[in-house]
């Protein structure tokens, strides 16, 4: 049968489908819809309803609209205050929108009626058709919201296509959903979507009814405990016997007596044992109180350990447990023997600086078991929230404590050794920077009185031996570093390298292995060779990892071929450890032009850097290559224009910038090279390939320069005098501001070099460059 097209005002319906045989009220505020009824009222009473593809949008256009709606009876039309109408229609039949006639003052469009087709009664309908009441009428018990009359009239409906259309217009689907439905033209497809929906339906239905049955047995369960609870009580008041509560209460009350406590923190302990009776030991309150009762007791407000104060042995210990190191040794010892005297001294905040794997862990260890007294280690790397040292205030949930009074709890004393370590490695963020937090534990005219959010009490932190350790100062603030006494832990030199791996590194391994130290023997030469060739650092934990593995290969080659015992030799490391890893420049042979060895300090220690200058033929450019860094081209800059100034000093042509090109190389292109220290080496290089002059080949050099000709002072130079020791060098030019320093080289080193001080490039040139005869 044709489909019937007829001309109705439209109106676009905001988040509402209205099906065919529905009856609904709405309201209607804009004023075109507005014109659109009153032209339907002076009709027919006819409109067509049709769903926006967005509710949001106020004046839609063709394309907001959707095609399919329902064409509607309006069975009442009621003004309200404000300019809005409601009115009530009913749904006759599906439409579909087949063209706009005119879109202003009001839409009106050339709508096709859409008829249901002929019913062709099939199996598979009436099973579907059986299924949608037995489900529906499983959601309307489910939900509640549909009244219960509606199934009665839905059994009476013998026209499969309507009592779809009824049961979609119940259900409470997303609008994309209720025009799917709408849009299903043919009626055994419209029964297969209603099927699926109203099946997900009840499923959703049942799952909501079981989680609302589990809270409500959980909240029934809660409330027949407290009764019991509540009567319980009653019977044990009865027969004069008292209940757990009490028990509890009288339990924190005698431990509360029984401790030491200062007398604010036994008032307050005192105060929250009230609120804990009055609160209830169940309530939610109840169990806040009782964790911060037990903070208050198990925290050491009057427990210390006694100081061993024997100078001698302190020593002892230190020495037994760590070579070298004597700053912090000195610093100890010196701590003690005013303890001694005095035995009134606030606890010092230490600060060891270093490179990785020199073992300021480990003293801090050595110095609490010289001391005896109790160990606590808190590491700061990656810290960024302010509450991590001070604490949450209780009023948080899950509130705890800082870590501060976390490892006051742990060391079980109030004089700890306490740790504090990468005190370098702190951050921050929104939540506080905690470098400011640690400015009051870390004041020993303030941390006596030191107060976390959690407790709300003062602890006493001035009996406390802070040691902090950090790889550099750069990144410790100001305020900071400012309250801390700072030692340096520089990088240790081969022999001390040597001694440390011989006293402590190798046997602690042995042990570990369980090996006895007659079976494992270590030349000094292999372990000299361990350390040159296999290891470049500044500390010892790669030695001691090679050191192990040397050991571990050593005990399976004892089982593989049943020896008894072997000696490590350089062979042996070499089978062990593989191909050598580093090698160190040799000082030339000969005397050269335009090559000067310079040293240089790293953060694996110190190292020699041979620098070459070539000089050609052309404009008077100024080439560098090495992959030098920022500092290390302005000294290279600098030295040039130093040449260009005196070079006639020098025997060097005085315009040799405009018909010679200089090219400065630092060989390893591939490693970054930087540091103020290489100016006097550029300058002794240039002048010697411009001049034509050998420069001795025995002789190695550090300083940076002036342009007026001044050295200035450097750092490293315990580490860069060992390299040049290392490199065969028998001669080390350094600035005479350094001559200070010199006392911190090691004797063995200081021995075999001749050290000549330089406060002018002049004294550097007679001394590095060859005389002509």
């Amino acid at each position: 049968m044709d489909n019937v097209e007829k001309v109705l005002p439209l109106i676009p319906l905001r988040g509402i489908t209205i099906f065919p045989h529905m009856v609904l009220h709405f309201d209607v505020g804009r004023e075109k819809s507005i014109l659109a009824l009153e032209e339907a009222m002076l009709r027919e009473q006819k409109i067509f309803l049709v769903a926006q593809k967005q509710a949001k949008i106020e004046e839609p256009n063709e394309d907001d609209i959707f095609k399919i709606g329902t064409i509607c009876n309006i069975k009442q039309i009621l003004k309200l205050p404000g300019d809005t109408v409601r009115i009530l229609v009913e749904g006759e039949s599906r439409g579909r929108l087949a063209e706009y006639i005119k879109k202003e003052p009001f839409f009106e469009a050339k709508i096709e009626v859409l008829k249901d087709e002929l019913i062709v009664e099939n199996k598979e309908d009436e099973a579907l058709i059986r299924a949608i009441r037995k489900s529906f009428d499983e959601y309307v018990k489910l939900s509640g919201n549909v009244p219960v009359e509606t199934i009665i009239t839905l059994d009476e409906l013998e026209d499969p296509g309507r009592m779809a259309d009824i049961v979609s217009s119940y259900l409470m689907l997303k609008q994309e959903a209720k025009q799917e439905l709408l849009e299903a033209y043919t009626i055994s497809e419209r029964l297969k979507m209603l099927f699926d929906i109203l099946n997900n339906e009840v499923d959703i239905l049942k799952l909501e009814r079981k989680l609302g049955l589990r809270v409500k047995t959980k909240l029934d369960k809660v409330q027949k405990e407290y009764y019991l609870r509540e009567q319980l009580k009653a019977i044990q008041e009865e027969l004069g016997e008292d209940d757990e509560d009490k028990k509890e209460i009288a339990k924190y009350k005698s431990k509360i007596n029984k401790a030491k406590l200062p007398k604010p923190v036994k008032e307050k302990a005192l105060y929250e044992l009230d609120r804990l009776k009055n609160s209830g030991t169940y309530s939610s309150e109840g169990g806040v109180i009782r964790t911060y009762l037990d903070w208050i007791l198990d925290l050491p407000w009057n427990n210390t350990t006694k100081d061993n104060l024997d100078i001698k042995d302190a020593r002892k210990v230190l020495e037994e447990e760590h070579y070298g190191l004597e700053d912090v040794k000195d610093r100890i010892i010196e701590y003690l023997a005013v303890k001694q005297m005095s035995n009134s001294l606030r606890g010092p905040i230490l600060c060891l600086v270093g490179p990785p794997g020199v073992g300021k862990t480990s003293i801090a260890k050595s110095i609490a078991h010289a001391l005896n007294r109790n160990f606590v280690r808190m590491s700061l790397g990656g810290v960024r929230d302010e509450a991590e040292i001070r604490g949450h205030r209780k009023t948080y949930v899950g509130a705890i404590p800082g870590r501060v009074i976390y490892g006051m709890k742990q060391a079980k004393s109030k004089n700890p050794l306490f740790l504090l370590d990468e005190i370098d490695k702190m951050s921050s963020d929104f939540r506080g920077n905690p470098a400011d937090a640690l400015l009051e534990v870390l004041d020993t005219e303030q941390n006596s009185t030191f107060r976390d959010h959690y407790l709300e009490l003062d602890f006493d932190l001035s009996n406390v031996l802070f040691i902090t350790t950090a790889n550099s100062l750069d990144t410790i603030p100001r305020p900071l570093l400012d309250r801390m006494e700072v030692i340096e832990v520089s990088g240790y030199t081969s022999e001390e390298k040597f001694h440390i791996c011989k006293k402590h590194l190798i046997p602690k391994r042995l042990k570990e292995h369980e090996v006895d130290e007659s079976k494992i023997k270590f030349s000094d030469s292999s372990i000299y060779h361990i350390i040159d060739r296999y290891t470049r650092e500044s500390g010892v934990r790669t030695l001691e990892r090679k050191c192990s593995t040397v050991i571990r290969k050593s005990m399976a080659e004892m089982i593989e071929k049943n020896k008894d015992n072997i000696m490590i030799t350089i062979n042996k490391v070499k089978t062990y450890l593989g191909p050598e890893i580093y090698s160190y420049d040799r000082a030339e042979e000969e005397d050269k032009i335009g090559v000067v060895m310079g040293m240089a300090w790293t953060g694996y220690g110190g190292d020699t850097l041979p620098i070459e200058v070539s000089v050609m033929k052309g404009t008077g450019k100024l080439e560098l290559t090495g992959q030098l860094g920022d500092v290390m081209k302005e000294s290279a800059r600098a030295g040039y224009s130093y040449v260009r100034a005196n070079g006639h000093k020098y025997g060097i042509e005085e315009e040799f910038y405009k018909s010679k090109d200089i090219h400065i190389h630092v060989p390893e292109g591939a490693v970054p090279k930087d540091g103020p220290s290489a100016g006097v080496t550029m300058i002794t290089a240039m002048v010697s390939a411009l001049g034509g002059k050998k420069v001795r080949h025995n002789v190695a050099m550090t300083g940076e320069i002036t342009l007026t000709g001044r050295v200035l002072a450097i750092g490293g130079l315990k580490e860069k005098s060992l390299a040049a020791y290392r490199a065969g060098i028998d001669t080390v030019i350094v600035p005479k501001d350094n001559e200070k320093d010199i006392l911190k080289v090691p004797k063995t080193i200081k021995s075999k070099l001749k050290y000549i001080l330089a406060d002018n490039i002049d004294i550097v040139l007679d001394n590095a460059l060859v005389k002509d005869e």
